[in-house]
């Protein structure tokens, strides 16, 4: 029997098996997770996603301050360089004159010779006036020359600095891609009931952790008035009301958690860290049952989420990819404390609060959706 026919029939004779063969019994499909512990893994996906942005931006902050100290070094050292410029001529100058009086007498030797002492004396303190412009010229040429090379050598090291934060930007901003990538993969593995399912169980969730909250006497049922200061952060915060969520983005078409509550003190005139982590380690912490409107309160163990206070248990905040800004009950997080960004200032004596839109708490305070992980193009 040849090959090529005893290939054949070996092919017919799988064909035949395929045929006759008991149709094969598909896969058993996996049983469905429970929608709490779904929730639990998706939560942990945003948590993860925001501590990465909050380093991301922990990372801007300093490229930024860097980049200015770049600058001021650049600037200086093109002074200093002008300035050694002018140094070493003033210095050829007075080479060029040493030389050409080398053949000339000695300032002592004209003083003996001298018919009239007393004016060579005055001549000879004019020479030494001479003498120690000189020298003084001599100095600042060796200061200049020490300074050009001290501002050298601090601009070299700025700019390494500024590459290596320039680099490990890069790094952080696809991790912070990269994750919001297995949360846009989570999402679209659900079906649109276990989505429905998932809000409806945070929800509840929420609602339970606001009412214990309430109910446990750690917030104050009356809330005093804010500081001057404080009421312009609420009123910024109050008209950024429906704004998208962007991680790294501070305004004014888009904010993450902590570009929301940084820009809000900053255009009240007290500027504050740029981060989360930054505002809870930096700005004096404040008891919950001592909040008035402005406060921030800040959520997790690792300070990774924070929002502005505006009253009456809720909050004004960005809440994460997805999600617009909106008002939030305050326990819609795990809260890990809160801080006052202006502790010396004084309450109004009189305070109305701003009026919120009727969307202002529209949809849920967690919100699961598609998601679009577009990444700031700064460098």
């Amino acid at each position: 029997m040849s090959g090529r026919f005893l290939r054949l029939a070996c092919t017919a004779a799988v064909a035949a098996q395929a045929v006759l063969a008991p149709e094969t019994a598909l896969a058993a499909p996996e049983p469905e997770r429970p929608v709490a512990e779904l929730l639990t893994d998706l939560q942990g996906l945003y948590r993860g996603t925001e501590q990465a942005t909050e380093t991301y931006n922990a990372t801007e902050e300093r490229l930024r301050r860097q980049r200015a100290e770049v600058d001021r070094l650049d600037d200086e050292l093109a002074k200093s360089r002008l300035s050694l410029h002018a140094s070493r001529a003033e210095a050829g100058r007075l080479a060029r004159q040493q030389y050409q009086s080398v053949t000339g007498l000695s300032p002592y030797l004209r003083l003996l010779l001298a018919r009239d002492p007393q004016h060579a004396l005055d001549e000879g303190h004019v020479i030494g006036q001479l003498a120690r412009a000189r020298a003084r010229t001599v100095g600042r040429l060796v200061d200049d020359e020490e300074r050009q090379t001290d501002l050298a050598r601090k601009a070299r090291k700025a700019l390494d600095t500024r590459l290596a934060l320039a680099e490990a930007q890069k790094k952080q901003r696809d991790e912070v891609q990269g994750r919001l990538s297995e949360v846009e993969r989570m999402l679209a593995s659900l079906t649109p009931a276990q989505l429905t399912a998932l809000a409806d169980l945070e929800r509840t969730n929420t609602a339970d952790a606001q009412r214990k909250l309430t109910t446990s006497g750690a917030l104050s049922a009356t809330t005093p008035p804010p500081s001057e200061e404080g009421d312009r952060a609420v009123r910024y915060a109050v008209r950024q009301l429906g704004k998208p969520y962007q991680w790294g983005a501070q305004g004014p078409a888009s904010y993450d958690c902590s570009g929301l509550t940084s820009q809000a003190w900053d255009h009240a005139g007290t500027p504050i860290p740029r981060t989360s982590q930054q505002q809870w380690a930096d700005l004096p912490h404040v008891p919950l049952n001592r909040l008035r409107p402005g406060d921030l309160v800040v959520y997790f163990p690792e300070a990774t989420h924070v929002a502005l206070y505006l009253g009456d248990g809720k909050v004004v905040q960005a809440p994460r990819p997805g999600a617009r800004i909106k008002v939030s009950p305050i326990a819609a997080n795990p809260i890990l404390g809160a801080v006052r960004p202006d502790p010396k200032a004084r309450p109004l004596a009189h305070y109305t609060a701003p009026t919120l839109p009727k969307t202002a708490t529209d949809g849920p305070d967690e919100v699961f959706g598609t998601l679009r992980p577009t990444a700031p193009t700064r460098t």
